[in-house]
């Protein structure tokens, strides 16, 4: 089941859920129906790799351990 961003029209609260795509949303904030997914920006690929892999690099260089 993938996490959907969902926004309730009722309560105006914006929540993440788990939920499968042909079930309906309810929101977990005030239990109303009113509620949509929003629709998120994909990752750009490669992205998160290339900033750990240069967090590890400056590490090496200042001789410390890396938290990445």
């Amino acid at each position: 089941m993938p996490l959907y961003d969902i926004e309730c029209e009722a309560c105006m609260a914006v929540s993440e859920v788990l939920v499968k795509a042909s079930d309906p949303v309810i929101c977990p904030a005030c239990g109303s129906e009113r509620a949509h997914r929003l629709v998120s920006r994909p990752a750009a690929p490669g992205t998160s790799r290339a900033i750990m892999a240069a967090g590890r690099e400056v590490a090496r260089r200042e001789g410390h351990l890396s938290n990445f």
